[in-house]
């Protein structure tokens, strides 16, 4: 009986956080967030060779790609593997995943028609990682803030995975207000993040996931958001009383338990959602 009860909870949750998705925005995005890792023992692979490989299939590629509406390549800086990099791809519908899979495979081979050489391209890209990887797939949820322009330096994406937790008394009303409040009143407010953005798990290995990444401009940027946050929630939430009891609604809906992940971009290897 236990396992029947926890089966139905977790397709309850599922609608839940498919219902906050579509309830707090009227455009989604879907995005699938691959990890991989760095091969170290390919001493005779340098930077620059990578990063002219990967812009080449970029340009040639994934830029015509029209079922990519988005794509980011980001370094580890300060994660728990130094190799990590992570291609993150944006779409409009689940739909376009494969399509777009689909796709890149007919331009590959418009671009390199003969198939030794298509095929020699792929070794080349592949001496330069590991073989193991990881694939998320999540759902843009809320509001975002975008990058006024395509950065032309490397910025700072400080990540930070929250769990959700199924409070009794919790509505998706509630929570969307809660999180427009901060969105409106912090985020858009705060001119030390140059951009944020929030999903929610979709496909993967945890579905209590709540994801936001903020764009900054540097490592010491990352205090300095929660240094004006602090500013701007005080200014916002004048009294000591209200913030507690802001905090006690917000807090209601996570366990508390949360991780930290920043990377750096790769501003060659970036293709811009374009707003519709």
């Amino acid at each position: 009986m236990k396992t029947v009860h926890y089966k139905f909870y977790v397709l309850i949750l599922f609608f839940f956080l498919q219902h906050l998705s579509l309830l707090a925005q009227e455009k989604m995005y879907y995005l699938t967030v691959t990890t991989t890792y760095r091969n170290f023992e390919y001493k005779e692979g340098k930077y620059e060779d990578w990063l002219a490989l990967e812009k080449e299939y970029l340009d040639k590629v994934i830029k015509k790609n029209e079922f990519i509406v988005g794509y980011n390549v980001l370094n580890h800086y300060y994660t728990a593997n130094n190799g990590e990099i992570v291609f993150v791809n944006v779409y409009e519908s689940w739909d376009a995943i494969e399509k777009a899979r689909e796709k890149n495979q007919e331009l590959a081979k418009q671009v390199w028609p003969d198939e030794k050489a298509r095929k020699a391209v792929y070794e080349k890209r592949s001496k330069y990682y590991k073989p193991r990887h990881s694939d998320e797939i999540y759902v843009t949820y809320g509001d975002r803030k975008r990058m006024a322009k395509a950065p032309d330096k490397p910025m700072v994406y400080y990540v930070r995975k929250s769990i959700f937790d199924t409070p009794k008394d919790g509505t998706d009303k509630e929570f969307d207000d809660l999180n427009k409040q901060l969105f409106d009143n912090l985020t858009m407010k705060n001119d030390v993040v140059k951009a944020y953005y929030a999903y929610n798990h979709a496909w993967g290995s945890n579905n209590m996931e709540f994801v936001e990444v903020f764009v900054v401009e540097s490592l010491a940027d990352i205090e300095n958001v929660g240094k004006k946050d602090e500013e701007l929630f005080k200014a916002k939430w004048k009294d000591e009383k209200g913030r507690e009891e802001f905090n006690k609604k917000m807090n209601k809906y996570f366990t508390g338990q949360h991780g930290d992940y920043i990377y750096q971009s790769v501003p060659e290897l970036y293709k811009q959602v374009v707003p519709k």
